[in-house]
């Protein structure tokens, strides 16, 4: 029998008869390993354990604590909810159901409007059928045998699938028990390593995300191979609806959305807005700290900016026409970037004049789903945290480095310590030399690798039009958001015929990069509220001081008080309400103030503060201006 070499991660080789499966290697290393593999990486490509292996390759067990091997864990789940549910309701017909983020769904087609407490059911259903450890068995049909199969099943949606697949793609079925799926996998080796099982809630979902056609019924769930990770996780889940912007926004004062006068847009309320103008303000300062220039430009302009930029190709249906003018039409601006080069060609540009480096808080407008609609995270309208950078291709590293450099100050200024690096690299359909997407990752790469940043590659995740960097930030609670993206750009600087004269006297093509560190003011104070629980540090709180007089006798004071730390630049509030000191100490501390300043006599007579701290109580009497040169400082140094 022929034998192949199996590379491991460590580097070591071993050699094995060709055609063993990736169980039967990890069996050959230990018992425990064969265990707890869910899948395995084989050059790169996640199969089945009990998947053969016919070529020297190299190998990865993956298991729970690998991101692919929950993503295989879930899928798995995701198709044993299915097999219970179609014990329970036969009738059922399913779209799709893959691996999420945190857990998986499945969109399912049956007459019976689910409610909550069916859950429970399908829940134990599923945990009945793990016990009997059914393997999860991968077939391979033809094109006609899997429309067959399905279109007797009266399984419109797979049927749909499948003929829409290319007519050389292999088409696979999984078998678990009794029950068959059209799925691509892989899957765990059996149902029994499915341990702990919690289905989380039910929404609606539209075939194919078009409100146009059948309307399905979604459940959401999660998975764990031991009982005190799916604990851990109830946990976490309960504190996130406590932290839910809405929530929260709603509790706070701080913005709304009304239904009725269009959905997805944000109206900030006022104390919203204090935060909004904090986070502003700051971001201008910095930029203009980094060499940035600021830049305001119109909200629509004519289609043919969108035209040439090659936007209206990609995302016509994602834009808002505005109204046609002298015969033209304009559109609500869905994105900044025309606008900034149409500044950069209104002169002739010098190598001199680079790098350029433009940014702008530009409110821009995109059309989402009413469904897709989500607070602050999912909007129609938002502002983006923008910049262009314009420069010569020796210039590319130092502007990347130092973009990097700035992103990572930022975030750590809002309370982000923990950043997860991407460099995405060149897709299949891509516009640009080679040679220029080659320099573009290794400036990419190596500014990354000189800032001694550590970073995962995403084979072919770039934009057409050039790789980037992403950076993710994790919260409070430690849920990953993608926020930063540094974005080479080939197309635009082509499209337009975007030149500077470089110091040979010729015309040159400069290199440009989109680049957002907060992503959009909109979704960032989302994470922001979440991530704090809207309790805001000092620096961004809407409300950085109540006075709080214990009775009427001493309003005077409390408007005096108030007064000095507003002429001094801070945002206090006096309490005037008729009410228990008590009862206003509770209404302030759920408020989430971060301090309130209690005055009574001793207060007045000796022109002093009770200083309280939300959450961590009374902190002792201070004179007014030691407490000023407190909150000084906190606001100084972000704390």
């Amino acid at each position: 029998m022929n034998t192949i070499k199996i590379t491991f991660p460590d580097g070591n080789i071993k050699e094995y008869n060709s055609g063993i499966s990736s169980y039967e290697i990890a069996e050959s290393i230990s018992h425990r390993l064969a265990d707890e593999a869910l899948a395995a990486e084989v050059d790169g490509k996640v199969k089945d354990m009990l998947a053969p292996i016919s070529s020297d390759s190299k190998i990865k067990f993956l298991t729970f604590d690998d991101e692919k091997g929950k993503e295989v864990y879930w899928h798995s789940t995701s198709h044993l909810m299915a097999h219970a549910i179609t014990l329970i309701y036969p009738e059922a017909k399913f779209g799709v159901g893959p691996a999420i983020d945190s857990g998986f769904y499945y969109d399912i087609d049956i007459k019976e409007q689910l409610k909550e407490e069916d859950l429970k059911a399908i829940e134990d259903k599923m945990l009945q059928l793990a016990k009997e450890n059914c393997p999860f068995v991968r077939e391979e049909l033809s094109r006609v045998k899997a429309l067959e199969f399905f279109g007797n099943k009266g399984d419109n949606y797979k049927t749909e699938i499948i003929s829409e697949l290319d007519e050389n793609e292999v088409i696979s079925i999984y078998k678990e028990g009794n029950f068959t799926d059209l799925c691509t996998g892989p899957h765990l080796p059996a149902a029994g390593k499915i341990k702990y099982i919690k289905l989380l809630n039910i929404s609606g979902s539209y075939w194919r995300g078009d409100e146009k056609r059948q309307q399905l019924q979604r459940i959401y769930g999660i998975s764990f191979p031991k009982k005190k990770m799916l604990d851990d996780y109830l946990v976490l889940l309960e504190e996130a609806k406590k932290r839910d912007h809405r929530k929260l926004g709603k509790q706070l004062d701080l913005f709304s959305t009304h239904e009725e006068a269009g959905p997805g847009l944000i109206y900030w309320h006022p104390k919203g807005a204090r935060v909004r103008m904090e986070i502003e303000n700051f971001w201008r300062d910095a930029h203009i700290k980094n060499g940035y220039e600021i830049l305001y430009t119109p909200h629509m302009g004519k289609s043919w900016l969108w035209e040439t930029s090659g936007h209206l190709g990609f995302y016509k249906d994602s834009m808002y026409s505005a109204m046609e003018v002298d015969e033209q039409n304009y559109i609500i601006k869905p994105m900044n970037c025309p606008f900034h080069i149409m500044i950069y060609k209104s002169h002739l540009r010098s190598y001199r004049d680079l790098p350029l480096r433009w940014a702008e808080l530009g409110t821009v407008y995109r059309y989402e789903k009413s469904g897709a609609l989500h607070g602050l995270l999912r909007v129609r309208g938002f502002t983006q945290d923008d910049a262009h950078i314009f420069c010569a291709q020796e210039q590319i590293e130092d502007e990347i480095r130092e973009v990097v450099r700035f992103a990572i100050m930022m975030w750590k200024s809002f309370g982000f310590e923990n950043l997860t690096y991407y460099l995405s690299t060149k897709p299949e359909k891509a516009v640009g030399e080679n040679e220029l997407w080659d320099k573009a990752e290794a400036s990419l790469k190596s500014a990354l690798e000189k800032e001694s940043l550590k970073f995962k590659v995403d084979e072919g995740g770039g934009a057409f039009y050039g790789p980037k960097i992403d950076i993710k930030i994790k919260d409070a609670l430690g849920r990953e958001w993608q926020m930063t993206t540094v974005q080479f750009d080939f197309n635009m600087p082509e499209r337009f015929d975007m030149t500077y004269i470089g110091e040979d006297g010729k015309e040159h093509r400069p290199f440009m990069v989109h680049r957002a560190l907060l992503g959009s003011i909109e979704r960032f104070f989302g994470v922001l509220i979440e991530h704090y629980g809207g309790a805001f540090p000092v620096w961004l709180a809407p409300v950085q001081a109540a006075v709080l007089p214990v009775s009427q006798n001493f309003m005077d004071y409390a408007k005096q008080v108030a007064n000095t730390l507003k002429a001094q630049g801070f945002r206090a509030e006096t309490d005037l309400r008729n009410e228990k000191i008590g009862y206003k100490i509770r209404d302030w501390e759920t408020n989430k103030v971060p301090y309130m300043l209690i005055v009574g006599q001793k207060e007045q007579d000796t022109n002093t503060v009770s200083v309280r701290q939300h959450k961590k109580g009374d902190e002792g009497t201070l004179s007014l201006s030691d407490f000023i040169s407190k909150i000084e400082s906190e606001i100084k140094n972000k704390i």
